[in-house]
């Protein structure tokens, strides 16, 4: 007589745990990426209540010694246009946007060179504020 078990191994594999667990990560890494600025270096900024929604890809900072960076990359005053332009050619979009970082001891004519350079390139302007 044979006796057969009541216990049956299953040897599928249920995926449905593992691929909620990626999408999960998939949108955790996203949100984080899209909260991350290209210039990290702390400079302190002007108080605004405006806001914007345009994503930074180039960022200028000017910190209170003047001393300039594209990126968190030191760039010397002469070269600024130039390392700007190098960078912006590698934008694939219509009208690519310059995010100015300026501290609020710089001069306002450092902060107008700048911007002039962006107006002679066709670049969108965002200045950089801190919330109210």
């Amino acid at each position: 007589m044979r006796l057969r078990s009541s216990n049956k191994i299953d040897a599928g594999f249920s995926l449905s745990s593992m691929t909620d667990l990626v999408f999960l990560l998939l949108i955790f890494f996203v949100i984080i990426s899209t909260m991350i600025s290209p210039t990290t270096m702390p400079v302190d900024l002007p108080v605004s209540a405006n806001k914007t929604k345009e994503k930074p890809r180039v960022g200028v900072r000017i910190d209170a010694d003047g001393a300039f960076s594209v990126n968190d990359k030191p760039v010397e005053p002469l070269e600024l246009e130039r390392v700007l332009q190098e960078r912006m050619a590698t934008i694939q979009e219509q009208n690519p946007s310059l995010v100015i970082h300026v501290d609020q001891r710089v001069p306002a004519g450092v902060t107008v060179g700048v911007m002039d350079i962006a107006k002679r390139n066709n670049w969108k302007i965002i200045i950089a504020t801190r919330p109210k």
